[in-house]
C-alpha cells in the first residue's frame, strides 16, 4: 500500500539560491519555491495499520526543508568548486577556477553532492529522510519528489530490502 505527502497542501517547501555550476544560463546564483511530494510504500502493520505515520513523515521532511529553507545551497561534491576559507562568520568559495564568492556562514548550506540540480536534491532530500525514519521493516520503498516550483521537479527512490 502506498502513502503520499503532497507537498504544497502539506506545506513541504522551502525556498533557496543555487547555481547549476557551468550551465549557460542556470550557472548564475537564482532562486526557487521548492515543494517537496513524498510516497512511502510499505505494509501496513502496528496498532493502527499504518504504512507510516503521516504524522512523522511531516515532521520529519519539514524538519530538512527547515534547514535548506532561505539558504544558498552549495555543492561541496563539486569539481568545479573549490571551499578557499572559512571562518566563524564567512565562507568563501571559487567556481570554475575564477568566479569568487564570499557569503556570511549563516546564510549558507554545504550540501555532500555534486550538484545542486533537482535530481540531486531529490537524492539528499530522501537520504535524510531514510536516515530519521525508524521502523522500517515494513518499508518498501520512499520516493521523494523535488519540484523547482509547480510542474517541474525530480524524484529519487529508495528501496529498503536491496
Amino acid at each position: 500500500m502506498r502513502v503520499n505527502l503532497d507537498g504544497i497542501h502539506t506545506n513541504l517547501r522551502f525556498s533557496a539560491a543555487h547555481m547549476v555550476i557551468g550551465h549557460e544560463s542556470c550557472g548564475k546564483i537564482h532562486g526557487h519555491s521548492y515543494i517537496v511530494d513524498v510516497e512511502v510504500d510499505g505494509e501496513r502493520n502496528g496498532q493502527f495499520g499504518f504504512v507510516i505515520d503521516f504524522k512523522v513523515l511531516k515532521e520529519i521532511t519539514r524538519k530538512v526543508c527547515k534547514s535548506l529553507d532561505h539558504r544558498v545551497l552549495i555543492p561541496v561534491n563539486s569539481s568545479d568548486l573549490e571551499v578557499t576559507y572559512e571562518d566563524d562568520n564567512s565562507l568563501e568559495f571559487t567556481v570554475l577556477n575564477c568566479l569568487e564568492y564570499k557569503l556570511p556562514q549563516q546564510d549558507v548550506v554545504l550540501l555532500p553532492i555534486p550538484s545542486t540540480t533537482a535530481e540531486s536534491l531529490s537524492v539528499y532530500i530522501t537520504e535524510c529522510i531514510v536516515e530519521e525514519l525508524e521502523n522500517k521493516e515494513f518499508l518498501n520503498f520512499i520516493e521523494v519528489q523535488v519540484n523547482e516550483g509547480i510542474g517541474q521537479g525530480a524524484s529519487y527512490r529508495y528501496y529498503f530490502n536491496e
